[in-house]
């Protein structure tokens, strides 16, 4: 079995190809018949399975903080300083609807 240590989590395109890959493996395990060999490889695959779920949980999580940080930082710099807030919101709408008038 391939247990890999990192010290630096995985990009997310990493981790949809390595459950991509698993799943691709349950399946040909699912489609043999059950002997002794193809339980062993089941079990392993569900030891992976479940590393695999524990990591994408752990991933949602940290993202999920970044946004509730980010959005409690944004929301006390609005506060802080609401007139210049305003005008850069203006500024990218004017910039934003050139932008599009622009293209029709």
């Amino acid at each position: 079995m391939n247990h890999r240590t990192e010290t630096h989590p995985e990009s997310p395109e990493q981790l949809i190809k390595n459950i991509q890959k698993l799943m691709e493996e349950v399946e040909a395990v699912v489609s043999k018949s059950g002997s002794g060999s193809e339980s062993n490889g089941l079990a392993a695959l569900q030891d992976r399975f479940s590393t695999a779920k524990t990591k994408v949980q752990g991933y949602y999580k940290i993202a999920r903080q970044k946004v509730l940080d980010g959005a409690e930082v944004a929301d006390d710099t609005i506060r802080s300083h609401p007139y210049e807030s305003l005008a850069v919101a203006l500024g990218v709408g004017v910039l934003l609807g050139a932008l599009l008038r622009r293209r029709d």
